[in-house]
C-alpha cells in the first residue's frame, strides 16, 4: 500500500471489481477513450490481467481511495504495456467524474512516478494519451513527462501522444 496526502492506493481485490466496471463502463470517462465505455466482458478481461500482472511482476494497478470519505475514486499504476512492438512500463490511470478537478490524477501520478523510480528502481516510464484529452496531457506535464514522439496504436484516428520521463533526468532540471 502506498499513501499520499489525500489518497491511499492499495492492490486491487476482487471485491474492488464492481467499482471498477462501475467508473469503466461510464460514457464519460471514456470520452477520449475511441474504444468506448467498457462492455462486462471486457471489464472482466482486463480486471484479470491487472490481477495477473500483479502477480507476475509483484506490482500494478492499484485501487486508488479518497482518505476524506474512504471512498473508490478510480484506478491506476504502473503495468508493462505494448507500445507498438516494444514492450514499456506504462502509467495509466482512469478516475470515477466525481474525483475530476480535485488534483487527485495529478497527486496519483506524482506518486507513481516516485514508486516507479524509488521502489522499483526502473530508469523510464512512459504514458500515452489521445491528443484531444487535455486534462491528461497537463496531469502528465505536471508530474514531469515530456512529449516524446506518437503512436498509431488506433487505426483511422489520430495518432496518440507518447509520453516519458527518465529517471537520471529528474535532477538534472
Amino acid at each position: 500500500m502506498e499513501v499520499t496526502e489525500r489518497l491511499i492506493l492499495r492492490k486491487t481485490e476482487k471485491e474492488d471489481f464492481e467499482r471498477f466496471f462501475e467508473i469503466n463502463k461510464d460514457p464519460e470517462t471514456n470520452l477520449y477513450n475511441p474504444g468506448g465505455p467498457m462492455s462486462f466482458e471486457k471489464a472482466e478481461n482486463t480486471f484479470k490481467r491487472m490481477q495477473e500482472h500483479w502477480n507476475q511482476h509483484h506490482f500494478g494497478a492499484w485501487t486508488i481511495i479518497a482518505k476524506d470519505n474512504e471512498s473508490i475514486v478510480g484506478f491506476g499504476g504502473l503495468s508493462y504495456k505494448k507500445y507498438g512492438e516494444d514492450e514499456k512500463l506504462n502509467l495509466g490511470y482512469r478516475f470515477a467524474v466525481e474525483a475530476w478537478g480535485k488534483g487527485y490524477a495529478t497527486e496519483f501520478t506524482k506518486k507513481a512516478v516516485d514508486f516507479g523510480f524509488n521502489h522499483l528502481d526502473k530508469e523510464e516510464i512512459f504514458g500515452v494519451v489521445r491528443p484531444d484529452n487535455i486534462a491528461s496531457v497537463k496531469v502528465l506535464e505536471k508530474a514531469g513527462m515530456t512529449q516524446i514522439g506518437t503512436l498509431n496504436d488506433v487505426p483511422g484516428q489520430p495518432e496518440s501522444l507518447v509520453y516519458r520521463i527518465q529517471k537520471n533526468n529528474l535532477f538534472s532540471k
